[in-house]
């Protein structure tokens, strides 16, 4: 018998977020707290969305603090004054709700429709490579001119 460990998550929502701060790691941590995942534990996953998973919205932010909160992020940080750093999540949603969804992320040292538009045309390569027809595409994203140190962070956060 398998025994599962974790329970298959059966919902999901977007968050994003930007910063600027003391470090690297603080502008990081501030565009956490700004997206309202600051004060969980963050487990970085793959990019599946298992069958069924339904959007929560509003999103449940700010989590519990210290939740283990699975989530696929892309983000990108920058100590270069000026600079503008863009990350963002997509969604592909099948039209058989019987299979699993698609989550792809990216981020660059470019403007927030650029990336967007990128993120997005990853999940239709991805759902064309699984044969799985596209139901809807749910994008967030998050932009961010550096001022001193900055980050941009966005993610699709499992949930149940």
């Amino acid at each position: 018998m398998v025994k599962v460990i974790i329970k298959t998550p059966t919902k999901f929502f977007l968050v994003s977020g930007s910063s600027e701060g003391f470090s690297l790691l603080n502008a990081f941590d501030g565009a956490l707290l700004a997206s309202g995942v600051g004060d969980t534990n963050l487990v970085r996953m793959s990019s599946i969305l298992p069958p069924g998973c339904e959007e929560i919205k509003p999103p449940p932010v700010p989590m519990p603090q210290g939740a283990l909160v699975p989530v696929a992020y892309a983000a990108l940080n920058s100590d270069v004054p000026g600079e503008v750093i863009s990350a963002a999540v997509a969604i592909g949603i099948p039209k058989d709700g019987n299979r699993a969804g698609l989550i792809m992320e990216y981020s660059a040292r470019a403007e927030e429709s650029v990336v967007v538009a990128q993120v997005k045309k990853m999940v239709e390569k991805g759902m064309e490579m699984r044969n799985r027809e596209i139901k809807e595409i749910m994008a967030i994203s998050a932009t961010h001119r550096v001022t001193g140190i900055g980050a941009a962070f966005a993610g699709v956060v499992l949930w149940d």
